[in-house]
Parts: C-alpha cells; structure tokens; sequence
C-alpha cells in the first residue's frame, strides 16, 4: 500500500494536466535505466572531512567564544567556483548535548581536486541578533543547498531551526563568503499561510552549462522539489521567495512518496540540487527506512540510503521512473556511528568537477564523505 496522491490541475509554470489518484512511474520505453541514473563510487578516501575543536569564534547571540565546529561537521553543499571545489558544511559545537540539541552553523572550505579542503577559520552563516534569530536560534541554520543563478550570484536554502518549528530559509551571495539572509521561503506565499509549516530540504532544478550546474528557469521561474516526509513542488522567480504547488484542497502537492516495504518507507526528502537532462529531471534523494511495521527487511531500521527518480521535464510533476534499489547507503565503519547510529549517507552536494560528478554527503550526522563518478 502507497500513500495517497490527491488528483490535481495544474496551472502553474503553463503544465496543464490532470493526476491520477493513484498515480505510478511511467518510465518511457525509450530511456533505459542506464541511462537516466548516475552511478558512483566511495572514494578511497573517506570521510573526507571531520570535526576540529581548534576553530574558535565568538558567538554573536551569548558573545562568547564558541568552539563551533568542536562535534560535528556533515550535511554539506557544494558549487564550482574559478576552477575550485567549495563546500559550505553543517557544523556543531556542543559534543555533550543530545542529537538535535546543538547549534548548528555554516562553515566554509574550499579544494582544488574535490577531496581535500581547506576550511575557513570562521564559519560564514550562523544565528545573530539580526531580526532572523526568531527562525535561526538556538537550533542554528542547518543542512544547506546552494546553486548558482544565470548572472553569476549564489542562493542557499537552509533550514532554519528555532527548536520549535523547523522552516526552509534562504539567503545570497556574491562570493560565497558574505550572506544577506531573507527568512523563510514560502513567508510570502499566500498571505502567510505556509509560514509555519514545518518544511525543510529545498533542491533547486540546475542544468549543466558551460561545464557547470546553474539554476534553470522554467517559463520564467526556478523550480524547487522540496519537503521531508513527501517531495512537493515550488516555484520562484528570484529563487529568495516561493509559492508551493498546491493540490485541489490547497495543500502542498506531493509528487514523490514514501514506498511502503522499500528502503524508502518513511520519507524522500529531496538531496543535492535536481539536474535537468535529455531524458528528464534527475532528483537524487535521501530515502529512510522506516521502523517497525511496513519497513524493508532488507535495509537496518532507520537508515538513511540515497535514491534517484526521474521527473518529465515538460511536467516536472509527473515521475517517470524510480531506482527500486539505493545506490548508495551506509557500509563504512564512520557512516554507522557518531550520532545517528542507525546510519545515514545523506546526499546533499552535487558538482560536475574535472569531467567528474562529485556527490558529498554527511554520515551518521558526523562526518563528511565523499563519492564520485567518473
């Protein structure tokens, strides 16, 4: 039994059609599974980068000095700037604290062969006393996803985490360094009515040009596949400011769902940023199993595994195809332990680098590892 999809018109972004209340994958004949997917391999080296107590900085909301990435470092985006690799990262600061009780922060790094970074000495985006705090604090800003924008700018979406409601924020750049932050996403949206939901994981639609991922406008707007539990849809036409697609009861549309018994049985929260392709939308995806009844027997309980499905590209709505099997999921000795012992290889930075696609993604809520194909 799969969840159910509610029958919709849509109307925006010029797709008009209508969804079947039960819809399934209609992978065209024509596009072989080999074709669509990336396959990748773990690296040699892994994790590829760790927590470091010796970067201090002082914390403007207790203005104290924090040892900010003291616990943990994972979760983290990338993009390919001036023939460089930069990873923006999730890290932690308070070791003692329990599984979701630490402040989160954004740091920095960069590498000039995508496996060896050099972090910056101070994180680049953290809660301040700067009228966002209300979103940002005390969980902190979290798991991050940055694309490039046609004119050369850079968008993060990032979770905003007050430890009450967790909401999907974002914020620009020029340079990757300096931030402006604009709040939650979808503030705007119908006068305010999807504020405060509870909404994460927002992976803009890019496509490769020039040997690079840039966003991609569809009809005038950015495309966003977004959501924990179930990847919904939105759209955009600066990146900052979105409207979710909404069913006939005027609710998030749910496009990609949970398959019971599947490695993917509790949620799909969507991962790197979506790459549009001759053969479609490309959403790589963290699928976790679920625990107890309707779980996969053949995956731990809880576990985090990366998924792929394949969207129309002239309906990014309708799924085409889904990879039945994860094609990446926890089997190093780091990716099993650390916080999340249950295991998780959390996809969330994807670049094409060096005629290579480099997938970074966060094991066990810990480390940072790495995976690459060639």
């Amino acid at each position: 039994m799969k969840f159910k999809v509610t029958s919709i018109i849509l109307m925006v972004l010029g797709f008009i059609g209508c969804r079947e209340e039960n819809p399934k994958t209609d992978q065209k004949e024509s596009v072989t599974q080999q074709e669509w997917m990336l396959g990748f391999e773990k690296t040699a080296k892994n994790p590829i980068m760790t927590a470091d107590s010796s970067y201090v900085f002082t914390d403007p909301m207790t203005n104290t000095s924090v040892q900010w990435q003291k616990a943990d470092v994972f979760n983290p985006a990338a993009v390919v700037r001036n023939d460089t690799v930069f990873m923006l990262f999730r890290a932690e600061d308070n070791p003692d604290a329990i599984l979701g009780g630490r402040t989160s922060r954004i740091g920095l790094a960069y590498s000039t062969n995508g496996i060896d970074f050099t972090k910056y000495p101070e994180p680049v985006f953290y809660p301040a006393d700067d009228g966002f705090n209300k979103w940002d604090y005390p969980g902190g800003v979290e798991d991050p996803r940055v694309v490039e924008t046609p004119d050369g700018q850079y968008i993060m979406l990032y979770t905003s985490w007050n430890k009450d409601v967790a909401r999907l924020s974002s914020a620009s750049s020029p340079d990757l360094k300096h931030w402006t932050k604009h709040g939650p996403v979808f503030q705007k949206a119908n006068e305010g009515q999807f504020l405060n939901i509870w909404s994460k994981s927002g992976s803009v639609v890019t496509e490769l040009v020039d040997g690079r991922l840039k966003a991609k406008k569809f009809n005038g707007k950015y495309l966003m596949y977004w959501g924990e539990l179930f990847v919904n849809l939105a759209t955009s036409e600066n990146g900052i400011d979105w409207d979710p697609m909404l069913d006939r009861q005027g609710v998030p549309l749910h496009v990609f769902e949970p398959t019971l018994g599947e490695f993917d049985s509790h949620l799909t929260e969507p991962g790197p940023p979506a790459v549009y392709t001759e053969n479609g939308i490309l959403l790589l995806y963290n699928g976790k199993n679920l625990e107890g009844e309707g779980a996969s027997s053949k995956f731990p309980e809880g576990t985090y595994c990366g998924g792929q499905a394949l969207f129309d590209k002239d309906d990014p709505s309708k799924l085409l195809a889904r990879l039945e099997t994860p094609f990446i999921c926890p089997s190093l000795p780091h990716e099993i332990s650390g916080q999340y012992t249950a295991g998780t290889t959390f996809i969330e930075g994807l670049v094409y680098f060096k005629n290579k696609w480099f997938l970074y993604y966060g094991t066990a809520d810990s480390m940072v590892g790495l995976a690459v194909k060639e």
